[in-house]
C-alpha cells in the first residue's frame, strides 16, 4: 500500500508538472503570435493536450509497477498479467494519440512498426489504426491553409478542388485538384496548426519520458524522443520533402541508369507549393500490397517485389540517400508504355 501511495503521487505530480508546463508553452505562444486569437486558441488547447499526455503515460507506468510488483521474473503468472498490461497500456497510448492527433499519431505510428523493439501487443493495436483511422481536417480549415499559403482560397488558386480528401495522415491531407492549365494534380495541405503546437508536443513528450525514466528506470524510451527531435522538423516542411523527390530522381539517373525509368517520384508544382502545402502531379495506380488490382495489369507480383528490394538496396547502399516511408500507400504501381519492357520483362513500374 506504501508502494501504491508512492507511485500514485509521482503520478501527481508528473500530471501537473506538465500542465504547467503545457500553460507556460501556451503563454508564451501567445506572447510570440502575429495572430493573437489563433495563438489565444492555442494557449488553452495547448495544456489540455499536455494533461492528457501526462496522465496517460503515468498511468501506464503505474499500471506495469503496481501489476507487476512481487511476481516472480518468469513466472507464468508474471508473463500472464504482463500480456494484459501491454495490451491495455497499447489501447491507452492508441487513445491518447486519437485524441491528441498531430505529431502524437506520428510518434504512435513509428511505435507501431518498431517489432524489434517494443511488445507485440503495442504492434497489434497501434499499426492499422494509426495508419488508417487518421482524423481529416474540415474543408474551412484547409480552405484557410490554402488562402494562407497560396494567397486565395482553392476554388480561385485551382479550376477544380474536391473538397474531401482521397487520404489523410498523421500531419496532413491529400486533395485531387486540377490546375488551371488543365492537369489533374495531388494538393497535399498540412493540418492547421501543426507548427505551432509541434514545439510544446515535443517539449512535454521529451519532459515526461526523462521523468518517467527517473522515477521508472525499466521505462525507457528516450531513444524515440530523439528520433522524432530529428525527423519532426523536416516532416513538416513540405518543400523538404519536395526537394528530396528531386534528389531521389537525380541519383537514380546519375548512379542507377539501370533502373531509373522503372521508378517514378511525381513531378512538382513549385508554384503551387510552400512549406505547408504541396502540390505534385496526380498519379494513379494500385498500391504495392494489392495484389489482385496488380495482377488484373498483368504484372507479377513476384517482379515489384524485386523492383522494390532493389530500388531501397540502391538508395541505400549506391546512392547512400533514402527518400520515401516504404509503406504500401507511399509506393504505387502502374504499366510502362507499351513500347518499353519491365526490368524483369514486364511493362510495370512503381
Amino acid at each position: 500500500m506504501v508502494v501504491a501511495r508512492s507511485i500514485w503521487g509521482a503520478k501527481s505530480k508528473l500530471a501537473f508538472g506538465a500542465l504547467a508546463l503545457g500553460a507556460g508553452a501556451g503563454a508564451a505562444t501567445v506572447a510570440k503570435s502575429d495572430d493573437p486569437a489563433t495563438a489565444l486558441k492555442l494557449c488553452t488547447t495547448v495544456p489540455v493536450r499536455l494533461f492528457r499526455l501526462s496522465v496517460t503515460a503515468a498511468t501506464i507506468a503505474f499500471d506495469y509497477e503496481y501489476s507487476l510488483w512481487g511476481l516472480p521474473e518468469d513466472s507464468i503468472e508474471r508473463t500472464r498479467i504482463k500480456h494484459e498490461v501491454h495490451t491495455r497500456s497499447a489501447r491507452r497510448l492508441e487513445e491518447l494519440c486519437f485524441k491528441n492527433g498531430g505529431i502524437y499519431i506520428k510518434l504512435g505510428q513509428h511505435i507501431g512498426q518498431l517489432e524489434y523493439l517494443v511488445p507485440q501487443e503495442y504492434i497489434n493495436t497501434l499499426r492499422e489504426s494509426m495508419l488508417n483511422r487518421c482524423p481529416t481536417s474540415s474543408y474551412d480549415q484547409v480552405c484557410q491553409v490554402v488562402k494562407k499559403e497560396l494567397g486565395g482560397p482553392p476554388d480561385e488558386i485551382f479550376e477544380e478542388f474536391d473538397p474531401v480528401p482521397i487520404a489523410s495522415a498523421s500531419l496532413a491531407q491529400v486533395h485531387v485538384a486540377r490546375t488551371h492549365q488543365g492537369q489533374k494534380v495531388a494538393v497535399k495541405v498540412q493540418h492547421m496548426h501543426m507548427t505551432d503546437t509541434a514545439a510544446a508536443d515535443y517539449a512535454t513528450v521529451e519532459l515526461i519520458v526523462n521523468t518517467l525514466h527517473q522515477l521508472f528506470p525499466s521505462f525507457d524510451y528516450r531513444w524515440l524522443v530523439d528520433e522524432v527531435h530529428d525527423s519532426l522538423p523536416k516532416e513538416l516542411d513540405f518543400l523538404n520533402e519536395a526537394n528530396n523527390s528531386i534528389k531521389c530522381m537525380d541519383n537514380f539517373r546519375r548512379l542507377s541508369p539501370h533502373i531509373a525509368e522503372y521508378v517514378y517520384a511525381p513531378a512538382v508544382y513549385w508554384n503551387l507549393s510552400t512549406s505547408k502545402l504541396l502540390t505534385m502531379e496526380f498519379v494513379e495506380g494500385p498500391q504495392v500490397n494489392d495484389l489482385k488490382s496488380i495482377q488484373k495489369l498483368g504484372i507479377n507480383p513476384h517482379d515489384i517485389a524485386r523492383l522494390v528490394s532493389r530500388t531501397f538496396a540502391e538508395m541505400m547502399f549506391k546512392h547512400g540517400f533514402v527518400h520515401c516511408d516504404p509503406h504500401a500507400a507511399n509506393l504505387l504501381v502502374r504499366t510502362l508504355p507499351s513500347s518499353k519492357r519491365g526490368i524483369f520483362g514486364m511493362t510495370s513500374n512503381c
